[in-house]
């Protein structure tokens, strides 16, 4: 039976828990530098341990991202295309306070999706920039070919991780390739909350990226890295951008106001 893979990015191997896995570019290459301005890195502290994930940009004071990469505290990294270098682009910029959506389940992990009010604006340049949300009447279908970057894993034999961005294309799925392969056990596939994308016939797994990266297809944000299987196999599941629009803009709205969540 398979096991549900939740890819967040560890830095240190040994702190993996059992059944989970880290997040991972396969069949990919490095992207090139700041070609994806709107992708950022979050460092997580959690415990006694620090984890890592991915997010992109869609305020100058939010940032979105997975809820299951929720922590006792978060900072991110925006600018960046070596995260083991001090870049002159890059703005290290704290969470102010991070909201996942209220009716996340961590079981099932539906409604995986968190946004991060930032302390301070972000500095819009050239190698910072926003990612459009989708609009009404532009779903994803299956068939399209979208991409994937982040930070993770080169390869699921090992934990070596890539410092620089690396990015991969691939293709969206319909419901049934996702609903037979992710409803073994929990969290099974929602359609109407989730993507499922990843040909389980080619190299580019869906263990795209690291968790809570964005999956952009037509130069819009369209799904989040949510989760897939410990056996590296694609299809995987990504929540559902389009679904979550009025939730966005409601919570960045009171949070910007200082009304409460």
């Amino acid at each position: 039976m398979l096991r549900m893979l939740i890819l967040i990015l560890l830095p240190v191997a040994c702190l993996l828990p059992p059944g989970t896995g880290a997040g991972e570019i396969i069949c990919g290459h490095e992207a090139k530098p700041h070609s994806r301005p709107y992708m950022a890195y979050l460092e997580i502290r959690r415990g006694n341990k620090n984890i890592a994930c991915g997010g992109f940009l869609v305020s100058k004071n939010f940032v979105l991202t997975a809820a299951h990469c929720n922590g006792a505290s978060i900072t991110v990294l925006l600018g960046a295309h070596n995260i083991n270098k001090q870049e002159q682009s890059q703005q290290w910029i704290r969470v102010r306070r991070a909201i996942p959506h209220w009716k996340y389940n961590d079981e099932t992990l539906n409604n995986d999706i968190m946004l991060l009010q930032l302390e301070r604006a972000v500095a819009l340049n050239g190698n910072i920039s926003l990612i459009p949300l989708p609009t009404s009447g532009q779903q994803v279908r299956p068939g399209t070919v979208c991409s994937v970057a982040g930070w993770g894993r080169r390869s699921s034999s090992n934990n070596d991780t890539s410092p620089t961005l690396l990015e991969v294309d691939l293709k969206v799925q319909d419901s049934e390739a996702c609903g037979n392969f992710h409803c073994q056990m929990p969290p099974c596939y929602d359609p109407l909350t989730m993507i499922c994308a990843g040909d389980r016939h080619q190299c580019q797994n869906s263990l795209q990226g690291d968790s809570g990266g964005p999956l952009v297809c037509g130069g819009q944000v369209q799904g989040i890295v949510s989760f897939g299987s410990t056996s590296g196999s694609p299809p995987s599941v990504y929540t559902r951008v389009y679904t979550f629009i009025p939730w966005i803009h409601e919570m960045m709205k009171r949070s910007q106001s200082g009304d409460p969540l």
